[in-house]
């Protein structure tokens, strides 16, 4: 295809787009013709089979193909409402990847919607990143709270690094040497740095408990607030349980110091230089 055939395209693609339930979509009447398809029964075959692909992916077509009545105008004057699907861009590239690849305009439809949701999946997957970095983040903060309190409450820097193994075991039914072999993690590092996002959130949240339920029950001594460390532990594993979620066998996470030089290296890339 031409420069000018591409460009021309492209801005005809972006000229349709709307925005149906706060989502980003296309008509599939108006994409019909930009995709070269003169007739909507022989377009709507291409939709059927691009809703299937969907399905086989393991998403819900109702997601992603949306019915919408279209009003359009008849030779008399008087309009009418026809069938018509808001299609999201992943459903857009599914059409386009079940057209007829020999016309022009599906070839680039291709690749433009196959470059867009590409884009996405890279947005997602920089929010997921970035969440689990913010999360390791909140867990050493709440863990250096804790190690304060507990410092003030009888308790030093080994008998800290004890009781949060303890924790560890309680949460995760291994015990931490165990758990940073599980996750791949070196003898040195913290193995909270290659946990999944919900593990982190999840040794936090049982941290959370003990450093307030040590000063409200006015706690003092290795005994009584490891034991109370392990039962906030127990109770975030029984309640992970109820949903379905056991923490040992979740994946690792990579290296979140690796996971946060990326995203800090990707955040330059885009910044104006000074």
């Amino acid at each position: 295809m031409k420069t000018e055939d591409i460009k021309n395209l492209f801005n005809k693609f972006e000229s349709i787009a709307c925005e149906y339930q706060g989502v980003e979509c296309w008509s599939a009447r108006e994409l019909c013709g930009l995709l070269g398809y003169a007739k909507w029964e022989r377009f709507e075959g291409v939709i059927a089979r691009a809703k299937e692909a969907c399905e086989n992916a393991g998403v819900n077509p109702s997601d992603h193909f949306p019915s919408a009545g279209k009003m359009v105008e008849l030779g008399s004057g008087s309009v009418r409402e026809v069938a018509d699907y808001m299609l999201t861009r992943y459903a857009c590239y599914l059409v386009a990847q079940n057209g007829d690849p020999r016309k022009p305009e599906i070839s680039f439809a291709q690749n433009y919607f196959a470059v867009q949701t590409r884009v996405a999946e890279m947005v997602e997957r920089r929010v997921l990143e970035y969440e689990r970095v913010k999360a390791r983040h909140k867990l050493a903060e709440t863990e250096k709270l804790l190690s304060g309190v507990l410092y003030e409450r009888g308790v030093d820097d080994k008998g800290f690094a004890i009781i949060r193994s303890k924790g560890d075991q309680a949460l995760f039914h291994m015990s931490t040497a165990m758990l940073k072999r599980r996750v791949g993690a070196p003898a040195k590092r913290a193995v909270a740095d290659f946990l999944p996002t919900i593990s982190i959130k999840a040794k936090d949240f049982a941290a959370e408990m003990t450093s307030v339920n040590v000063q409200q029950k006015d706690l003092h001594g290795m005994t009584s607030i490891e034991k109370e460390h392990v039962d906030n532990n127990k109770a975030v594993r029984d309640m992970l349980l109820s949903r379905g979620i056991v923490p040992e066998q979740l994946p690792a996470g990579e290296d979140v110091k690796k996971v946060e030089r990326r995203l800090a290296s990707d955040e330059k890339k885009v910044l104006p230089k000074k």
